[in-house]
This record gives structure tokens, C-alpha cells and sequence, in this order.
């Protein structure tokens, strides 16, 4: 093993090692009544179908793909170590999923007791699938060094281990339109058949969609973040290194050397950034009394301090003098990587949490009608725009400025070293969102619904910082990856010119993709909604006293439904995804391709922004009016305000959060392919 291999092996065992403990604590935990276990279980039943069905369908994509690659120049290590990248990014999912599934019931009942048992509770379970996503990301890059590049990255080895960073791509973008399409179907059918038709509360066991509903927050927002932030967690670092392997060739002395050192780099801070994250859910669990909110972030900006003290020590340790930057040029890129992640991260949650004026001006124009709401929540995202698109700007102009390309990549490694900290707050709003619908269908006290209600609200806030971070990080990921291809293609930056007729029309058809890819996810949603609310207006009219509480719905059949449906809404977005830079690059060019891979960063980034703040703020809005706010639950405001987050929820968690890896997808498959595309 190579000799700096070590770190990132002792920093990912020690993330494994602590999510057994986790996962041993809180499955220690009692689940409550039989009916509590009974709801649970059916979670965990309707959860494990849907990613299992997912994965077997995923990974005879992922065999054929594989075996293409293995029958090109690439060889057929790069073919396997593809297939490890999803593998990889599926167990991870898998894990995290398992124990939020198990976490929903034992919260509600540790709620019983008190605020603080039932945060610590939900916390550990969102840190088993945080620190799973990274720590199994550092273990796996370490496999595919190790097996395929033990003597040291050199260019040709690079494309191997790129190989790794397209296969967790590849299963990310399926687990989160996938998982998107699932959950907000379900959401959909749920809602407006249930609370606008029916009139009956959110979490009522007599609605047939109700344990569907609970299962896409597991399937989407566990299991489908993690496998989004490990992708960009393992193609920033990825980026980083591929850009460094080609420093080896630059006519300066020691060049080699430096090559090394910088290529390590990356995996040293991101090894720092476990053991910070760590630490961080650790804070919470301590420090997370009264108030999990305060908690939560308190635990994120330790995380991120740790790994900003920890990146300059390791780096003025190595002491290499970087292009003219100085020793520190690579720290001051992290730190604006790191900084620029929280403010995005902070922007989101004020376009989107009702503390704030404009989710409560939008929940307040839900008294003037649906149609009102709807185009004032669409208005709020695109206004969300400007400050996360000015702060990531102005950090890709500060940390390129300060050590060039690296720099950016280096930015966005800043940014994602803390991503078992993120995922971990991030995975614990579903758990307490369950816990909550768990609590109304078991028919638990009031007093226990107000806790897990308060939990969910928090969740809501995490949620919105956790999707502007996502955003962020996928941002400056495609363009350290961009990069990156541009060096492997041989693209000289002078050739990318607006008068060069190739350029110009890939930015057209890259700038058109992210709309054509969200068009595609909102049909699959519409359709999966359109079957799901056909089969609960059935059961209502046919099951007798359904409606009076005195039978129970068939909700297996809507979990069939659900699953059905996000499956085949999500083959053809993702094969769209793998195919366009495939076509692109053999057909036009590696410069073509060049400016697909722009035009899609830019319109993917500004969309991602503008989706998942607009559904974000319409679902708060809606929750707003839900605490007893311009007229509370029932009322022509409300009805209004459901009809508007039943549009914002795909917007939210199906195209926004899939947009960040699309561009990244494509970008990761460009890097792959380039050696293939030089004529």
C-alpha cells in the first residue's frame, strides 16, 4: 500500500467503527406499542422492497456498461473499478436507509420521554448513513489506489480511478430521481386525495398512501442524499487529483514530487474532515438538550472549523511551494470552498424557512387562491438565485486566484469534507419526520406529537441548508471535473471561443439539458401521482367504513404502485444523462463537448437553486398556516397553501436535487471517456 494511503484507511475505518456503535445504540432502543412496531416494520417492508427492486434494475445497467468500458482502450480495470463506485455508493445507501427505517419508531417512543432522548435518538440514526457516505468513500478509494495504482497516480492510472468516481455517479443520479419520483408520488397521492378531498389530517392511518408516503421520505431523503453528496464527496477529491497527476509533465524542477504531494492532498483533508464530522455528531449528542436546532448547527460549524485548523496544519506541514501561490494557496482555496458552502447553505434556509419574511408573505398570499401561491412560490426561487450564484462566483474566482484549477477543485473539497456531518443532520429530518406520522397513526398523546412535530420542524430547516449545500458542492465539483476533462482531452481554454460554431452550439444543447431532464422527472412524478391517487379514490369508495376508521387500507397496494412507477420514470432520464456526452464527444468533439458540459453547468445550477427553493418555501408556507396562521388547518388559506406545496414537493425533491447530478454525471462520464474522444 502506498505509504500516504494510510490516513484516509485509519479515517474511514474509525467512520465505520462509530456507525457500529451508532447503529448498535440505537437499535438497543425500545420501539414502543405493537402497533408502533407494526407501522414501523411496514416502513422498513415497503423501504427495503423499493431499493432492492431499484438496485437489481440499476446494476444490470451498470454490468453493461462495465463490460463496454472493459472492451475499449480504457482496459478492463477502469470497467471495474466503475462497477465498485456503485457498489460502493448502494451499500452506503443501504445501510443509512436500514437504520433510519429502524430509528422512526424508536424516536417516537424515546419522545415519550422527553425532547432530548428523542433528538438523540433521531441524530444517531441520520449519522449512521453520514458517516457511512464518507467513511466507506475514503475505504473504497483506498481499494481502487491500492489494487490498481500502488506504485503512484500518474496520468494513465488517473483515468482507472476516475473509473470509480462515474459508477457512484451512476448510481447516485437512479437513487435520486428514483427515490424523488417515489416520494413524491406518494406525497401527491397522499395529499390531495387525504387532506384536500377527504379532509382528513396529514399521518391519518385511514389513508391507503399514508405508509407509502413515509417510505419515500426514507428511499429519497436517506438513502437518495446520501448516494448524491458521496458522489460529489468522491468526485471533488477525484477532480483534485486528476488535475494534480498532470502537474508531473510542467518543466519545473521537482516536478514529480509536487505532482505527488498535491495529488495526496485532497485525501488528507477529506480524512480530516471525517474524524471533524465525527466530533461534530458527537457535539450534538452531548450538546443537543433543549434546543436540537442550535445543536445541529452548533455541530456543523465545529465540523467545519476542525477541518479549516486541520487543512492549514496539513498543509503547512507539507510546505510545498504551489505556482507562484505560496505554501498556502491551496488552505485559503479550502477555506473559501468551506465558507461558501455554509452561506449558500444559510441563503436557502432564508428563502425557505418561515422565520423569515418571504415564506411568510407567500403563505399570506395563499388567501387570494391556489393560482396566487403558485406563481409567488415560483417567483421566490428565482429571486433565491442571485446571492448563492454570486457567493459561488466570487469563491471560484478567489480560489482560482489563489492556487489556479487545483484551486476550484481543491474549493469544493473544502466544501464537501464535511459532508458526514451535512448528510447526518440532513438524514435526521425524515427520521423525525416519521416519527411523527408514526406518533398520529398509533394514536400517542398530544404531548409526544408536539415533540416530534418540533423535531420535524428543525428537520424542515436542515433539509433546506442541506439541499442549498448540495447545490453548492455540486457546483463546484463539475467544474473541478470540467477542468479535469479539459486537461485529459487536451482542450487548450483559447479553443473554447463563442465564435468557434462547435462551442457554441454545445452550449445550446448543454444549456437545454437540465430542462429537458426536469421535464422528464415531473411527467414520471405526474404519472406516478395520476396511478397512486386513482388507487386511494378506490379504496375510500370501495372498502367499507374506511372512511369511519373501522377497516384498514391496503396500503401494500399503494407501496406497489410507488415503486412501479419512480422505476420506470427513472430509466430514461439516467440513460439521457449517459448517453448525451457518449454522442457529443464521438460525434462533435472533445471542444463540442466542452461547451455541452458549460452550458448544462450553468442552467443546471441556476434551475437546481430556483426548484428546490421554490418547493421548499410552499412547503413551509403551508406549515406555517398549519401552526394556527391565517386561518390554520382546514380553512380556503390552507387548502390554497396544500394545493401549492403539492406543486413545490417535486420541484423540492425530485428535479432540484437530481439536476446537481446530472451535470455532474455527464461531466464525470466526459473525464472517463476523454482518452477515447482524441482523434
Amino acid at each position: 500500500m502506498t505509504k500516504g494511503l494510510w490516513i484516509p484507511l485509519v479515517a474511514g475505518l474509525a467512520a465505520m467503527i462509530f456507525v457500529l456503535y451508532l447503529a448498535i445504540w440505537t437499535l438497543r432502543k425500545n420501539q414502543g406499542t405493537d402497533k408502533m412496531k407494526a407501522l414501523s416494520r411496514a416502513i422498513q417492508d415497503g423501504a427495503k422492497a423499493f431499493l432492492f427492486r431499484e438496485y437489481k434494475t440499476v446494476f444490470l445497467v451498470v454490468v453493461v456498461i462495465a463490460v463496454a468500458i472493459s472492451f475499449t482502450n480504457l482496459g478492463w480495470n477502469t470497467g471495474i473499478s466503475f462497477a465498485f463506485g456503485a457498489l460502493v455508493s448502494a451499500l452506503a445507501g443501504y445501510i443509512g436507509m436500514r437504520i433510519a427505517t429502524q430509528s422512526n419508531a424508536r424516536t417516537t417512543n424515546a419522545a415519550q420521554s422527553g425532547l432530548s432522548k428523542a433528538l438523540a435518538v433521531a441524530v444517531s440514526g441520520g449519522a449512521v448513513m453520514g458517516l457511512s457516505v464518507v467513511g466507506l468513500a475514503l475505504l473504497g478509494l483506498v481499494a481502487v489506489i491500492s489494487v490498481f495504482a500502488p506504485a503512484g497516480i500518474t496520468p494513465d492510472k488517473a483515468v482507472i480511478i476516475n473509473g470509480y468516481a462515474m459508477g457512484a455517479s451512476l448510481m447516485a443520479l437512479f437513487a435520486r430521481s428514483g427515490g424523488g419520483i417515489y416520494t413524491k408520488g406518494a406525497d401527491m397521492g397522499a395529499d390531495l386525495v387525504g387532506k384536500v378531498e377527504a379532509g382528513i389530517p396529514e399521518d391519518d392511518p385511514r389513508n391507503p398512501a399514508v405508509i407509502a408516503d413515509n417510505v419515500g421520505d426514507n428511499v429519497g431523503d436517506v438513502a437518495g442524499l446520501g448516494s448524491d453528496l458521496l458522489e460529489s464527496y468522491v468526485e471533488s477529491i477525484i477532480a483534485s487529483m486528476a488535475i494534480a497527476a498532470t502537474f508531473a509533465t510542467l518543466a519545473t524542477p521537482n516536478a514529480a514530487l509536487i505532482s505527488q504531494t498535491l495529488i495526496f492532498l485532497p485525501i488528507y483533508v477529506a480524512s480530516a474532515g471525517v474524524i471533524a464530522s465525527i466530533l461534530g455528531v458527537a457535539f450534538v449528542r452531548v450538546i443537543g438538550r433543549s434546543n436540537p436546532q442550535s445543536a445541529l448547527m452548533g455541530g456543523t460549524y465545529v465540523s467545519a472549523v476542525l477541518t479549516a485548523l486541520a487543512s492549514f496544519l496539513i498543509i503547512n506541514r507539507l510546505g510545498i511551494e504551489f505556482a507562484g501561490h505560496g505554501k498556502l494557496g491551496p488552505f485559503w482555496a479550502i477555506l473559501a470552498g468551506l465558507i461558501s458552502g455554509i452561506f449558500v447553505g444559510l441563503t436557502s434556509e432564508y428563502f425557505t424557512s418561515a422565520k423569515y419574511r418571504p415564506v411568510r408573505a407567500l403563505a399570506q398570499s395563499a388567501e387570494t387562491g391556489p393560482a396566487v401561491t403558485v406563481t409567488g412560490g415560483l417567483a421566490l426561487g428565482m429571486r433565491s438565485t442571485a446571492l448563492p450564484i454570486l457567493v459561488l462566483a466570487a469563491a471560484v474566482l478567489v480560489s482560482h486566484h489563489l492556487a489556479g484549477m487545483y484551486g476550484v477543485a481543491m474549493a469544493a473539497v473544502g466544501m464537501l469534507a464535511t459532508t458526514g456531518m451535512v448528510v447526518a443532520v440532513d438524514s435526521y429530518g425524515p427520521i423525525a419526520d416519521n416519527a411523527g406520522g408514526i406518533a398520529e397513526m398509533a394514536k400517542l398523546p398530544s404531548e409526544v406529537r408536539k415533540i416530534t412535530d418540533h423535531l420535524d420542524a428543525v428537520g424542515n430547516t436542515t433539509a433546506a441548508i442541506g439541499k442549498g449545500f448540495a447545490i453548492g458542492s455540486a457546483a463546484f465539483a463539475a467544474i473541478g471535473l470540467l477542468s479535469a476533462y479539459m486537461k485529459t482531452s487536451l482542450v487548450q481554454p483559447a479553443r473554447l471561443s463563442l465564435t468557434e460554431p462547435k462551442v457554441m452550439a454545445g452550449l445550446l444543447i448543454g444549456g437545454m439539458l437540465p430542462f429537458l431532464f426536469s421535464s422528464m422527472l415531473f411527467r414520471a412524478v405526474g404519472q406516478s401521482a395520476f396511478r397512486l391517487i386513482a388507487e386511494v379514490r378506490r379504496q375510500f369508495k370501495e372498502i367499507p367504513g374506511l372512511m369511519e376508521g373501522k377497516a384498514m387500507p391496503d396500503s401494500t397496494k399503494c407501496v406497489d404502485i410507488s415503486t412501479a412507477g419512480a422505476l420506470r420514470g427513472m430509466m430514461l432520464p439516467g440513460l439521457m444523462a449517459v448517453l448525451v456526452p457518449v454522442v457529443v464527444g464521438f460525434t462533435l468533439g472533445p471542444v463540442a463537448l466542452s461547451g455541452v458540459l458549460v452550458g448544462a453547468i450553468v442552467t443546471g445550477v441556476m434551475l437546481g437553486i430556483q426548484t428546490a427553493n421554490s418547493g421548499g418555501a410552499l412547503d413551509n408556507a403551508k406549515k406555517y398556516i398549519e401552526e394556527g396562521n391565517l386561518g390554520g388547518k382546514g380553512s380556503d388559506t390552507h387548502k390554497a397553501a396544500v394545493v401549492g406545496d403539492t406543486v413545490g414537493d417535486p420541484l423540492k425533491d425530485t428535479v432540484g436535487p437530481s439536476i446537481n447530478i446530472l451535470i455532474k454525471l455527464m461531466t464525470v462520464i466526459s473525464l472517463v471517456l476523454a482518452p477515447l474522444f482524441i482523434r
